[in-house]
């Protein structure tokens, strides 16, 4: 089995949070499992193809923001929270809120 990379705490590096937290959809896959539960690829509702979501989870997972645990073919996300918060204190949640209050999420699930 193919080990996946994971940042360690140190080197986690805010350019690289900041570049996988600019596309709208790695947006909300964050927005999605903000909760602190575990969730597979699967169980996240995203308007992208099955490769273009591994594509993104990749982008997010190398950036430090998330970590994903292998499971037989699933794969399961969840967020670095403690880690995030370590490095850059609020970061994550300044984020989140921005998001939550703006419409892109809304445009993304139910475009016109």
């Amino acid at each position: 089995m193919k080990i996946l990379y994971h940042p360690e705490r140190e080197e986690i590096h805010l350019s690289n949070v900041l570049y996988a937290l600019s596309d709208p959809i790695r947006l909300l896959i964050i927005s999605e499992i903000c909760n602190g539960e575990e969730r597979t690829c699967g169980d996240i509702e995203v308007p992208v193809v099955k490769s273009t979501l591994s594509h993104h989870a990749r982008t997010l997972r190398e950036a430090g923001i998330v970590n994903v645990r292998v499971q037989g073919t699933q794969r399961f996300l969840s967020l670095r929270t403690e880690d995030l918060e370590f490095r850059f204190p609020g970061l994550l949640s300044s984020v989140l809120k921005a998001y939550e209050s703006s419409d892109e999420k809304k445009k993304l699930l139910h475009p016109e």
